[in-house]
């Protein structure tokens, strides 16, 4: 049973449920956007810095996602990653039945994952460390609900990047996946200064979904007028 304070509004703020959190990089970026948040995940999360409920993410949608204003979903991406089919690890594929749940709830949403998914992904809009500032690269792909998500310009990559899990040469960005080093970098680079490795190699940087989610509240204003 989900105790009733979850699910409870400071009066003033939306409520966003981010649903798949991990540690909290998009929760970050949202919160700081000027949502009130909530995640789910099916494994525990003490480093969460937000309400946390641990349950299966795709049935809480359906039993609870009518409940909020607005849902992010990060089903896993290792069944599409490409470090994952290197090793050939075997992984559920979530974003059908993600979007099935968030389709039932009738609430504005929106879908994130990697580039490996874009094939299943309805129009996603792909957003990068260099629109940001950050010295990472990280695409990720982002599909919505309808509302409309308009990304930053695009820098060209003219700063080379790590290979895959390596140490950072000087000169070059970080791409902090798999068994990487310079978890204090990382931190900095990403600007989650409370994650451990398993956080950052699965986490969205907090700056994109700070973007995303000040279009998002201008979507939700919108929607509210047409309502009313």
């Amino acid at each position: 049973m989900t105790h009733p304070f979850l699910f409870r509004r400071d009066g003033v703020r939306p409520l966003l449920l981010d649903a798949f959190c991990c540690q909290g990089g998009a929760a970050a970026g949202y919160a700081a956007a000027g949502f009130d948040v909530v995640g789910v995940d099916i494994a525990p999360q003490s480093r969460y810095p937000y309400r946390f409920i641990q349950a299966e993410a795709v049935a809480f949608i359906r039993a609870h996602g009518a409940r909020f204003d607005f849902i992010h979903a990060s089903p896993p991406c290792q069944h599409d990653s490409e470090c994952q089919r290197i090793q050939g690890n075997p992984h559920p594929d979530l974003i059908a039945p993600t979007r099935a749940a968030l389709e039932s709830t009738g609430r504005p949403w929106v879908i994130e994952n990697v580039r490996g998914a874009v094939p299943k992904l309805r129009r996603p809009v792909m957003l990068c460390g260099a629109m940001y500032g950050l010295k990472t690269y990280r695409h990720r792909y982002f599909e919505t609900s309808g509302w409309c998500l308009t990304p930053p310009g695009h820098p060209a990559h003219l700063v080379p990047q790590a290979k895959m899990g390596r140490p950072i040469p000087p000169g070059h960005y970080g791409q902090f996946v798999g068994n990487f080093s310079g978890v204090d970098h990382a931190r900095r680079v990403l600007q989650v200064p409370w994650m451990n490795r398993d956080g950052i190699r699965e986490c969205i940087p907090p700056a994109y979904t700070h973007h995303l989610g000040t279009q998002a509240l201008t979507a939700l204003t919108t929607r509210a007028g047409v309502a009313a």
